[in-house]
C-alpha cells in the first residue's frame, strides 16, 4: 500500500508543487482547494500521471468539520494517512506602520485561516498519523520570524504557526514528527495576484537583498516540505528557512 498524504491549499503554488512531488515519489495524495476547482483538477491530473491515486476535496480548512471530513475521506479510501502538509493560507496587505489599517476582524480572519486551520487539521489527522508514525509540515513564513511581511496580522499568524509547530512536536512525540518551513518571497500566481503592478519590483528587490540573488519558485519550497515528510527521520520541532539567504545576508560596509 502506498503512503498517503493530505496537502491543504494544493490547487496552485507551493501546495500544488508539494502534491506533485509527493506523487512523483510514490505517494497517493488528497488535493484540497476552496475556490480554484480547475487548478485543483489540473494538479490532480498531473499527480495521476506520476502513478498516484488522488482525491480532490473542496473545503475551507478554517472549518473544523471540513478538516475532519477530509481526513475521514482519506481513511475511507486508502485506510491510512502518513503525511499532512498544512499549506493553506491567506493575507491582508497593510503597511506595517499603518496601525489603523487593520481591525479585529482582520486578525481573527488571518488567525483562523493561517493558524487555527493547521491546528484543526493536525488534531483530526493525529490518530492516524500516530498509527503510521507519520509527519506534519506546517508552512509558515520568514514574516513569522522577523515580523515583516504583508501585514502585522499576517506576521503574527505565521509566528504563532511556528509556536504551534514546537507545541505539536512536544505533544505528538514520539510517534509523529512536526516541522515547519519558512519561505521568503515566492514567485507565482499567489504573490502576483496580491501585489499586482508591484510584483516585478518587489520580486527584484528581494532577489537583490538575498545572498544567492534569486527568489524561490514553488518547486523550491516543495523540496523542503517533501524532505520533512519523507525523510528527516530524526527531526522534529525544526524550523527551516528557505529564502535564498535573505534572512542571513550580511551587508559589508565599504
Amino acid at each position: 500500500m502506498k503512503p498517503c498524504a493530505i496537502v491543504t491549499g494544493s490547487a496552485t503554488g507551493v501546495g500544488s508543487s508539494s502534491a506533485k512531488l509527493l506523487a512523483k515519489q510514490g505517494w497517493n495524495v488528497l488535493v484540497n482547494y476552496t475556490k480554484s476547482k480547475d487548478e485543483a483538477e489540473e494538479t490532480a491530473k498531473q499527480c495521476i500521471a506520476y502513478g498516484a491515486e488522488v482525491i480532490v476535496f473542496q473545503g475551507d480548512v478554517s472549518e473544523d468539520a471540513v478538516c475532519r471530513s477530509m481526513v475521514q475521506e482519506v481513511i475511507d479510501q486508502w485506510g491510512r494517512l502518513d503525511g499532512l502538509v498544512n499549506n493553506a493560507g491567506t493575507t491582508r496587505f497593510c503597511a506595517l506602520n499603518n496601525l489603523e489599517g487593520l481591525n479585529e476582524d482582520d486578525f481573527h480572519y488571518l488567525y483562523q485561516v493561517n493558524l487555527v486551520s493547521a491546528f484543526q487539521m493536525s488534531r483530526a489527522a493525529a490518530p492516524f498519523l500516530k498509527a503510521s508514525r507519520g509527519s506534519i509540515v506546517n508552512v509558515s513564513s520568514i514574516a513569522g520570524i522577523n515580523g515583516s511581511g504583508s501585514s502585522i496580522a499576517y506576521a503574527c499568524s505565521k509566528g504563532a504557526m511556528i509556536t504551534l509547530t514546537h507545541s505539536l512536536a512536544h505533544a505528538l512525540a514520539p510517534e509523529i514528527r512536526v516541522n515547519a518551513i519558512c519561505p521568503g518571497f515566492i514567485q507565482g500566481r499567489w504573490t502576483r495576484n496580491f501585489l499586482k503592478e508591484n510584483y516585478e519590483k518587489i520580486n527584484q528587490n528581494f532577489a537583490q537583498a538575498s545572498s544567492l540573488e534569486v527568489t524561490a519558485l514553488p518547486e523550491d519550497i516543495a523540496e523542503g516540505i517533501v524532505y520533512f515528510i519523507t525523510g528527516a527521520k530524526l527531526s522534529t520541532g525544526e524550523i527551516r528557512t528557505i529564502d535564498a539567504g535573505f534572512s542571513h545576508k550580511v551587508t559589508t560596509l565599504r
